[in-house]
């Protein structure tokens, strides 16, 4: 078995973390575009073209299927990406955990990057998904490339800005960016309210690792033996795990075949992953 992902960067590491947990025995395929990153402030087409080229350097990999571990390339270019590579490869989208947490209840905040924040897509999903309850969006510049960057600092500062734009009462938290989820007991550590319930985030990671296993007609393993081989391709050149993975628990676990996880670091998600009835589709 083998399963491709893709993102612009490092965002992709939590999905990869997800499937490797899931099935350790998986070959897995990591695709980014540092020399194309960021794609937030790239015209739809631009991303379109972007997107194309990493899932064309990662499906020449023959993957079982590609997931799409990024946001913005979900909302953008996953058409194009389905045009291009089904039925033969299954594309899996990412699409923010907006339904599960407004299932629980209000009030919801949505971390996302400024122009993910107040978007129509953004819009959309709330009016379909948010269920009456209040929902807030909450720009968080700079977080994504601080995060890419593996900038302690700036990714303090990003936290520290967003965290003063969520209102207090907010108990629970859709990370609507997948670089987000790699610093996701952060987030929590500036959200938190002493005495009060714990804050719950819903990331993407698990949901869209689950739907990829579905799409496929494989069964979650987490038992099996660790024989999964791990691929890196930069810009679509063969390479290893950049340094400033291996900053994150995911890109460790990646680096060391280990499937160990904290627990309770984010809420399961399982309607995330575009495609997984009943989700929002993109």
């Amino acid at each position: 078995m083998k399963i491709a992902l893709m993102d612009s960067g490092t965002g992709l590491l939590a999905a990869a973390a997800a499937v490797r947990r899931l099935r350790p025995d998986a070959d897995l395929v990591l695709s980014s575009d540092p020399d194309g990153m960021p794609w937030g402030p790239r015209t739809p087409d631009d991303v379109t073209a972007h997107a194309l080229a990493v899932a064309r350097s990662a499906a020449a990999h023959g993957p079982d299927a590609l997931i799409v571990a990024c946001n913005t390339a979900s909302v953008h270019a996953l058409p194009a990406l389905r045009a291009e590579l089904e039925p033969q490869v299954p594309v899996i989208g990412t699409v923010p955990a907006i339904k599960p947490a407004a299932a629980g209840g209000g009030p919801v905040a949505i971390w996302a990057t400024p122009a993910t924040t107040g978007s129509p897509y953004q819009r959309d999903l709330i009016e379909r998904f948010g269920h009456g309850v209040e929902i807030t969006g909450v720009p968080c510049p700079g977080l994504a490339d601080a995060v890419e960057a593996a900038d302690e600092a700036a990714i303090d500062a990003a936290i520290a800005v967003a965290a003063h734009r969520t209102p207090r009462d907010v108990r629970t938290v859709v990370l609507g960016c997948t670089h987000y989820e790699l610093v996701a007991e952060r987030i929590r550590a500036a959200l938190q309210e002493p005495g009060a319930p714990a804050l719950v985030l819903h990331g993407s990671a698990e949901a869209v690792a689950a739907q990829a296993l579905r799409r496929i007609g494989a069964e979650p393993a987490p038992a099996a033996a660790p024989t999964g081989a791990l691929s890196v391709l930069l810009s679509g050149r063969p390479a290893g795990l950049p340094a400033t993975a291996l900053v994150y628990a995911e890109g460790r676990l990646l680096a060391a075949g280990r499937t160990d996880r904290a627990p309770g670091t984010l809420a399961e998600t399982t309607p995330a992953a575009e495609g997984a009835a009943p989700a929002a589709r993109r």
